[in-house]
């Protein structure tokens, strides 16, 4: 064996990211090419009565003005179709569409969109999705009859009668707010009609084919007519799931046979793509003396935002999460998804997981302190293990780690952190918090999933090189350099011999999005048997060479129902448990964190260096998602308009010491083991912080992200409180 698998490999494509020499979206270059410039909506909710375009194209350079009347088929949306390309009758937030300037040059551009003019009558809009779902609101969407995107209640057991026999029960309620992924490449590409006649895209995203089927849908051609290349991806996260400029480059190219680019700037991104959802979640959990938990009681209100994206499946994983890590047999869920006037919600790496662990960690430890438990050992009790069964009654799928994880992030904080005797008075006062996570990786909830991988192996006497081809998107995570090492590890190749081919639709087979952690997991399964197979055929003929196409199908699951039916919900589950360490500064609020343990189950780490890469960065990500980063709406427009109103964490933010611990319990659907692992930092970590402040100081702060001013408040009210309380 070349054993590649578990080495620190450099990333192939380092050297020309770091000089420069990287392509993309917004470096990309055509003959001629006309400049777009969008006419967003820039109110929450209105009527169109009428689109004058004459003044636009009386500008110098404007060629032409694209509104809802060229578009041939005006929906789109991964799921529900619900969101027009360009808006022609009603706008819903204040980043729809109304209209397309094309001009020779930016400049002509922007100012013939300043010169469209649109009349709106206003509508009263809906922005509190508590609101949004009584009745008599302004509906977000007429056709559907209500702003409730989605119901889902679930219920397993008697929740009711175990919530009356508990000996203790605790209540909490907790708020989560929009976060905004931040990615370093606003949303750019190119579009032409090259010399077969179809539309190319080249653009950035997270999934080539399902570009490819929605321009398509949307222009009414066969799918072969549609080429979507990826150009270097400048960060995703979530954020490029849904498509936003890649039909409004394919309509322009498409309507006036010319290439044609279009780079979103700071604000226009803002305004433009999706958030993660800002939910309430209203919970109240129970156990008996023995420690052992027996119920579970949870309300989750999620705004959708003005269309649906991604919303229907990211509340379905809050509720399959709810009770967390742990062994509950009775449980009920009220789950809400609404429709408003805000920005639209949608998918945010951890994909509802955060969210909803951010409740249910805090309230097991609200639990452990009620019934004069230790944490750990109130976890350790709890926790779910090999035979443990979902919310649809089906064992969990092999491999449950949850314990696993749990005993070594204690194990490494009782190691390596001394806890500081602490004065009551003391200004600065340190806290430890400790958190578990658990999360479906793939896709879930009978949603089809698979992906193929095409190998081709070359050789006379012996093996001398490969090509893969395979549809999976490189986002900035090193998937390629991934799949390129189960690749030479199955056919015993040096990593140099192996090349990867992936980044255009139709020459590729697709291997589905690059989400749910589901690369390394699933298009690396297609990839190790393709190489399997491929070398196997190349071994019993005299060719010279060979090749093998493999379709991956993991373990079929089944759809989420209020009622759940006996089946796997998920087919793999990956674990983490972290502990944080926190500073707080009694007069100000102002939390630090001082150290991080992180500890994850991988299965079997291809790459560690890119493992503890995705640590690392998670952390940075969990560190401005629980402490920093507040995107506010008011009245449905967005008041953060760039970075510079956005606190993103920097190197002044980020831990003394980030400890990153692999475990190594292999999945049976992963290649040689491996599990997906890219989102399971941000899971836990928020919950692991809110745990610390309250270990620190008392309080529990039950919103994110947990500002200074919140922290500060919180600290105040309870030393207010106490100070009553003596003098009565």
């Amino acid at each position: 064996m070349t054993e590649i698998i578990g080495k620190a490999l450099p990333r192939p494509d380092a050297l020309e990211k770091v000089t420069g020499q990287a392509r993309y979206p917004a470096d990309l270059v055509q003959p001629h090419m006309l400049q777009i410039q969008v006419v967003f909506a820039r109110r929450p909710h209105a009527r169109i009565l009428a689109i004058e375009t004459e003044k636009a194209l009386q500008v110098p350079g404007v060629v032409a003005v694209l509104t809802a009347q060229d578009v041939p088929f005006n929906c789109l949306g991964p799921i529900l179709p619900d969101q027009p390309v360009l808006c022609g009758e009603k706008v819903r937030f204040e980043g729809d569409r109304v209209a397309l300037v094309l001009a020779e040059n930016k400049r002509a551009a922007k100012e013939g969109a300043h010169q469209v003019h649109v009349l709106y009558e206003d509508l009263p809009a809906v922005t509190d999705p508590r609101e949004a779902l009584c009745e008599g609101a302004p509906l977000v969407h007429e056709q559907h009859g209500s702003n409730c995107l989605l119901h889902l209640p679930l219920c397993k057991g008697d929740p009711v009668r175990a919530l009356q026999e508990a000996d203790v029960i605790v209540e909490g309620e907790f708020r989560t707010g929009w976060q905004e992924h931040a990615f370093l490449q606003t949303e750019a590409g190119i579009s032409y009609i090259d010399e077969r006649g179809r539309v190319v895209v080249e653009t950035a995203g997270q999934w080539l084919y399902e570009d490819r089927r929605q321009i398509a849908r949307m222009l009414q051609l066969p799918e072969e007519q549609v080429i979507v290349r990826y150009a270097a991806v400048g960060g995703a996260f979530g954020g490029r799931d849904d498509v936003y400029v890649q039909p409004l480059l394919a309509l322009a190219a498409w309507k006036t046979r010319r290439p044609v680019a279009l780079v979103w700037s700071r604000e226009e991104s803002f305004i433009g793509h999706h958030k993660r959802h800002p939910t309430t979640i209203h919970c109240r959990w129970g156990a008996r003396r023995n420690g052992l938990i027996t119920a579970v009681e949870a309300e989750i209100l999620a705004d959708g935002g003005a269309y649906a994206s991604t919303s229907t499946e990211i509340l379905k994983v809050m509720a399959l999460l709810t009770s967390g890590c742990y062994e509950v047999p009775h449980i009920k869920i009220d789950g809400y998804v609404a429709y408003t006037n805000n920005g639209v919600s949608g998918a945010f790496r951890g994909f509802g997981a955060p969210q909803i662990h951010f409740a249910t960690e805090c309230m097991v430890t609200r639990l452990a302190q009620k019934l004069g438990l230790d944490p750990v050992e109130f976890r350790r009790r709890n926790m779910v293990r090999e035979g443990s069964t979902e919310l649809a009654h089906a064992p969990l799928p092999p491999g449950v780690s949850a314990s696993a994880v749990l005993e070594k992030c204690a194990e490494e904080v009782q190691k390596r952190w001394h806890r500081e005797d602490q004065q009551p008075n003391e200004e600065v006062r340190r806290g430890i918090g400790l958190a578990c996570g658990v999360k479906c990786m793939g896709y879930s909830f009978g949603f089809p999933e698979q992906a193929t991988a095409t190998v081709a192996v070359f050789g006379t006497a012996e093996l001398e090189r490969a090509e893969v081809r395979i549809g999976a998107a490189d986002v900035g995570q090193g998937a390629h350099l991934t799949l390129q090492q189960i690749a030479a590890e199955t056919l015993q190749l040096p990593l140099e011999r192996v090349s990867l081919v992936c980044h255009e639709s139709g020459t590729v087979p697709d291997a589905g999005c690059t989400a749910a952690s589901r690369i390394t997991l699933v298009a690396g399964r297609a990839v190790k048997e393709a190489a399997r197979v491929a070398r196997e055929k190349w071994s019993d003929t005299d060719q010279e060479s060979a090749e093998a196409t493999v379709q991956y199908q993991p373990p079929t699951t089944i759809p989420l129902e209020p009622v759940p039916q006996r089946g796997q919900l998920g087919f793999c589950y990956a674990y983490a448990a972290q502990a944080v360490e926190v500073e707080v500064h009694r007069e100000t609020g102002v939390v630090h964190v001082r150290r991080v343990i992180s500890v994850h189950d991988v299965g079997k780490a291809i790459n560690t260096q890119q493992i503890t890469g995705q640590v690392e960065g998670g952390v940075a990500q969990a560190i401005g998602y629980a402490l920093l980063e507040d995107f506010p709406f008011k009245e449905g427009r967005a008041l953060v308009r760039q970075f510079g109103e956005y606190a993103l964490p920097t190197a002044a933010d980020m831990p003394d010491e980030i400890v990153s611990v692999l475990l190594e319990q292999a999945d049976p659907n992963g290649p040689y083991g491996a599990r997906g692992m890219a989102e399971m930092p941000l899971v836990p970590f928020a919950s692991a912080v809110a745990i610390a402040i309250q270990q620190a100081t008392g309080v529990w702060i039950t919103q994110l992200p947990m500002l200074p001013e919140r922290v500060l408040a919180a600290i105040q009210e309870n030393a207010s409180t106490s100070s009553a309380m003596q003098n009565d």
